[in-house]
């Protein structure tokens, strides 16, 4: 005899036929009810999530996504290295956002690597498969194809910093700009007057607008430009190292650098030190990202914190609105009933440690 909450007879796994009769409704409400439709009454929705967990009723996700034409997947594409993925806290970070910002949507996330031609032709055709109903694009260059590729497969694309200011597809970022002033700003309020910059690669545009912001505070200071005072690097800590070095050769008077990641700036900390320049006594030293690099130098890292955790959060809450309004069947989407905006600036934060 089956007792109340037990599945039926046979071990075999309850229906949604037989959740609606448990909740008194019919198997389209209850139907709406499971897939998270605001078309039913909160008395309605009550019974049958009683009666889903009762019957211990596990929907057929594949069933599901086959007959709403969706894949029930969320594509996070990284155009970089596997080695530099795993190796900068940045993309640990905007992972964890992502992750939990899914937690409540149903949905699934896929990483995929997509470096050159061949891992994008091989991407191109997985997506060209429905295989995912909207990917997050980080780390994007200027002149990358990718962004450009999925808007031609119809899939929808959110992308973590914008290629440009007239960006099209939806983009969430931090303010690098005001970040990077205020970190030079810092500098400058400490008495340092030679205060170089090591960039990451100019193509990025959250590169190009940390370089701005350095160049504003100066020039509110009424300091003029010297291009000897800026390395180019790569946003990796050999990067930090050669920059440092060629601003040591350039102008050895420095006082000051404001590196535009935490990973350039311990690089560059490794060519202070070599060279015999104490940190902050002779250099004074900031970064960008405020990542466990920079709390476990020594000393301590003057950063500026980006949200990267909110980032991803927020790159998640925009890659389904846009596929909710394209699709007829409700998806999950954190605090809906607002309209969530395509283009999001989050607030940045100067933490002023032991290195400035």
């Amino acid at each position: 005899m089956g007792s109340r909450g037990s599945r039926p007879r046979g071990g075999k796994l309850p229906t949604l036929e037989e959740v609606a009769a448990r909740a008194g409704v019919g198997r389209g409400t209850a139907s709406r009810v499971i897939n998270g439709s605001p078309r039913v009454s909160a008395p309605t929705r009550a019974a049958v999530e009683a009666a889903v967990a009762e019957l211990g009723y596990v929907p057929n996700r594949a069933a599901r996504a086959l007959a709403a034409n969706r894949a029930d997947v969320i594509a996070l594409v990284v155009p970089e290295p596997e080695a530099r993925f795993f190796a900068e806290p940045y993309f640990s970070d905007i992972v964890r956002g992502i992750g939990a910002a899914l937690s409540d949507s149903g949905m699934q996330l896929l990483l995929t690597f997509a470096g050159g031609a061949r891992e994008r032709r091989r991407l191109a055709q997985y997506l060209a498969a429905h295989r995912a109903d909207g990917a997050l694009l980080v780390s994007v260059r200027a002149d990358d194809p990718l962004p450009e590729l999925l808007t031609r497969l119809g899939i929808p694309t959110v992308i973590s910093g914008p290629r440009s200011a007239s960006e099209p597809l939806p983009a969430v970022d931090s303010d690098n700009t005001e970040g990077a002033r205020t970190a030079v700003a810092h500098l400058l309020s400490r008495g340092r007057r030679n205060i170089a910059t090591i960039t990451g690669r100019l193509e990025v545009y959250g590169a190009a607008c940390r370089l701005d912001g350095y160049r504003q505070a100066l020039a509110e200071a009424g300091h003029a430009p010297d291009e000897r005072l800026t390395a180019v690097a790569d946003f990796t800590e050999e990067g930090g190292r050669r920059a440092m070095s060629e601003l040591l050769s350039r102008r050895p008077d420095l006082d000051a650098v404001f590196a535009a990641s935490d990973v350039m700036a311990a690089g560059a900390r490794q060519t202070l030190r070599a060279a015999g320049r104490r940190i902050p006594d002779d250099v004074a030293l900031t970064g960008f990202d405020d990542s466990a690099i920079a709390r476990h130098m020594d000393p301590p890292l003057t950063s500026v914190r980006q949200p990267i955790e909110e980032m991803g959060r927020a790159m998640t809450r925009v890659v389904l609105s846009e596929i909710a309004g394209r699709s007829a069947v409700p998806v999950a989407v954190a605090g809906s009933g607002k309209r969530v905006p395509r283009q999001i600036v989050l607030p940045t934060e100067l933490v002023v440690r032991a290195s400035s």
